[in-house]
């Protein structure tokens, strides 16, 4: 059965990775609830996708740390429903606070400026600010060596497309070797932190004794993954957006408007799911126990019941009320960093170059399914004096 069957829209078809909205906005028309021809549920409206994300028939299906989805290289907390979700995101989230996050922003702000001031005049922004950025922030915060940064930028790659549905044999290998490097390479650095420990999230962590070591290196796998990739994407869609509407301007003068609208107008991730925890209905549909949901995050942020000419980039529009970092109990643990970093670096590079052109219009996509993101941005820098 092909993807197209299955999801109802064929993610590696490069006219829909250009746009997938038109797509989306096809399915919604067929209803706010529909069913594919492999026989998935999808939601598509705002309301729909509401109800998913927060009503406590629907869960993730997971019940303990080793019974994890096809794929996944560890189950974190992300996969589970209470009492464990519960337990262990209010144990991770004592060392993951706003406060301990602002306390980053000096940081965030210092890498951010030495990263753009090494730019050439001409370069990939994905690559030279995207990718490095997140992936320096989340890898200081966890207390890793700074030799070691580009490793974890390979590993969060592989590990990142373990998060979509339908791997191939070679993709589901690929991601499970990571994974295991990954938590070979942390059990290591956690001995370390235990002897020696430092100001870091990996030593907080360490001293949360109600962890066990499955579930912190799960915790840590988690946090370089939804640390990294969704920045990198709102990153990369934020610069696309803004500059090719000549834009930029606007994110030195209100990056946390400009950030919003990223994040519903073209959202780094794209889709989740939820399994019916019991015999139940959604929009009218039966959906019996265990059968999965989609919510159809990028349809939802698009609904014109909630956001008036859905379609157009308005900076100016209210913020809020989309699905970017979901919602209900699995809301993304780290969407306050995203979004600081995104503030951070779309307003810098607004200020040290307003008038930055994209050198392609059109520039190609990773194919991730999940994850929506730009392998590539080249762009012609046009500083300010």
């Amino acid at each position: 059965m092909s993807p197209a069957d299955v999801l109802g829209f064929d993610p590696f078809n490069p006219e829909f990775m250009r746009d997938p909205y038109a797509c989306y906005g096809e399915m919604s028309a067929r209803g706010a609830i529909i069913q594919t021809r492999g026989g998935l549920l999808v939601a598509t409206t705002h309301e729909l996708c509401t109800t998913l994300l927060r009503d406590p028939r629907f869960g993730r299906g997971t019940e303990s740390m080793d019974s994890g989805e096809p794929g996944q290289p560890a189950v974190s907390f992300l996969w589970l429903d209470p009492p464990d979700h519960t337990r262990l995101r209010a144990l991770v989230s004592r060392a993951f606070t706003p406060r301990m996050l602002e306390r980053l922003r000096p940081r965030v702000e210092a890498i951010t400026a030495g990263l753009i001031g090494g730019l050439a005049d001409e370069a990939d922004l994905m690559s030279g600010l995207a990718y490095p950025l997140p992936i320096m922030v989340i890898s200081e915060m966890l207390g890793v060596p700074p030799e070691d940064h580009e490793r974890f930028r390979g590993w969060s790659q592989s590990l990142a497309r373990s998060l979509d549905p339908m791997l191939t044999d070679e993709l589901a290998s690929e991601s499970g070797r990571a994974g295991r490097e990954f938590r070979d390479y942390f059990r290591g650095l956690l001995t370390l932190r235990r002897e020696r420990p430092g100001d870091d999230l990996l030593s907080a962590l360490a001293r949360v004794e109600e962890l066990t070591e499955a579930e912190l290196l799960a915790t840590c796998v988690l946090l370089l993954v939804a640390g990294h990739e969704t920045t990198v994407n709102l990153i990369g869609n934020g610069v696309l957006h803004l500059a090719g509407r000549g834009l930029l301007r606007q994110a030195a003068e209100r990056p946390k408007q400009v950030v919003e609208e990223v994040l519903r107008y073209d959202p780094p991730v794209q889709l989740t799911h939820r399994v019916a925890l019991e015999d139940t209905e959604l929009g009218g549909m039966p959906v019996p126990k265990g059968v999965p949901v989609m919510a159809l995050i990028g349809a939802a942020n698009r609904d014109p019941a909630v956001f008036p000419d859905p379609g157009r980039f308005d900076v100016d529009r209210e913020p809020g009320r989309h699905f970017a970092f979901g919602l209900g109990i699995h809301f993304c643990l780290g969407a306050t960093l995203a979004r600081m970093e995104g503030e951070i670096a779309l307003s810098a590079l607004a200020r040290a170059a307003p008038g930055l052109e994209l050198a392609d219009p059109a520039p190609p996509y990773k194919q991730n399914v999940v994850l929506r993101g730009l392998a590539e941005l080249p762009v012609r820098l046009r500083r300010s004096a």
